[in-house]
């Protein structure tokens, strides 16, 4: 017997592409603005002595820090290698039940990777019409819960009131929220972990902090929640945040005047590029996030998605489920990109 018929075979996330010639990326939902000026300054200042250290396991300052900007406990503070690390030592940690875990039919499709990836069953629930996540559906007997709020690659944010509705029908059940767009205009259900005991609240630095190449990602939850998360974390690495970045991530996270600002910037943005790509004949979902999920009325989205490359100008586009194949993913870049990339819609679409 082959070795191979060992080997534990998933199909892998995958991200979007990464050109390595200078281009208008608008395909991974970047930050288009660096990260704060205290960023530089802390990274120049950095005693690098402590280089030969282990660094603490609950992230030092950074994991103190978070506590204190989101007015919660250090044990209900969790840190990771970005929300994608968060994640999936949350799944390994919490869905272990022969029940099938919920999250949307379209939803970051990386859930079902790890899903797949630590055999844990699932069930992807249909939206309606409008990519909108019915509550209701999530009633029902499971083995945990999964929404991402601000929705991707949607967009589309859920009313709190309904996120709580959900999870004081699910009592026997860890009920995640992936928040790694909402500062971009959602409602976080953060103190919302004081209430319910099996809340898990994840966030990033990635998207609004302009931090995704430092990989930061936080978690919130009871102090039960964060130590059964830990136990798990500490099973497998315990040293996964090195001192650079903890002090990289402090320093953003103390400049939280540049934060807003970049935030505030993004979204102006994105509100003014919603109304020129109406007028050029797009349709789509009324975004909370830092992208639009658009369809054109008439032309192919491969179509647009191709041209626009051969200009530069890189898009995302989902293959599936077939319901979203016409759709294209616009990451919201600085005014001058959205610019460059509407002057090419109006030139490809003949206005």
């Amino acid at each position: 017997m082959s070795w191979e018929a060992n080997v534990r075979q998933v199909i892998p996330y995958v991200p979007g592409e990464q050109p390595k010639k200078k281009v208008i990326k608008l395909n991974t939902n970047e930050n288009p603005y660096p990260p704060s000026q205290k960023v530089k300054k802390a990274l120049e200042d950095f005693d690098i002595d402590k280089l030969r250290l282990y660094p603490d396991v609950n992230a030092g300052e950074l994991g103190e820090g978070l506590a204190r900007y989101y007015n919660v406990l250090p044990e209900q503070t969790f840190v990771g290698v970005g929300s994608d690390d968060v994640l999936a030592t949350a799944f390994l940690t919490f869905f272990n039940s022969d029940k099938p875990i919920l999250f949307p039919e379209i939803t970051y499709s990386f859930y079902d990777v790890w899903a797949n990836l630590y055999n844990i069953p699932f069930k992807q629930v249909e939206m309606d019409e409008n990519f909108r996540i019915r509550k209701e559906d999530y009633y029902g007997e499971n083995g945990g819960i999964v929404i991402p709020n601000p929705n991707a690659p949607t967009g589309l944010a859920k009313d709190p009131g309904d996120i709580e509705d959900i999870i004081r029908h699910n009592p026997d059940s860890v009920v995640i929220i992936d928040e790694a767009y909402v500062d971009f205009g959602a409602t976080s259900v953060l103190p919302l972990i004081n209430k319910y005991d099996n809340l898990l609240v994840v966030q990033t630095f990635s998207k609004s902090r302009s931090m995704a190449g430092a990989r930061i990602g936080m978690a919130f939850g009871s102090k039960k929640l964060i130590k059964y998360l830990n136990d798990v974390k500490f099973s497998i690495n315990s040293y996964t945040m090195n001192i650079l970045t903890v002090t990289a991530g402090k320093a953003m996270l103390d400049d939280d005047g540049y934060f807003k600002d970049t935030v505030e910037k993004i979204v102006a943005t994105r509100e003014r590029v919603k109304k020129e790509l109406k007028a050029l004949d797009f349709e789509f979902p009324d975004s909370k996030s830092n992208f639009i999920f658009a369809r054109h009325k008439s032309v192919p989205a491969v179509d647009i998605l191709n041209a626009a490359r051969e200009e530069g100008i890189y898009l995302r586009h989902f293959k599936k489920p077939e319901r979203i194949n016409d759709y294209l993913r616009i990451s919201i870049g600085t005014d001058e990109e959205m610019d460059s990339l509407v002057d090419f819609l109006k030139g490809f679409l003949g206005r």
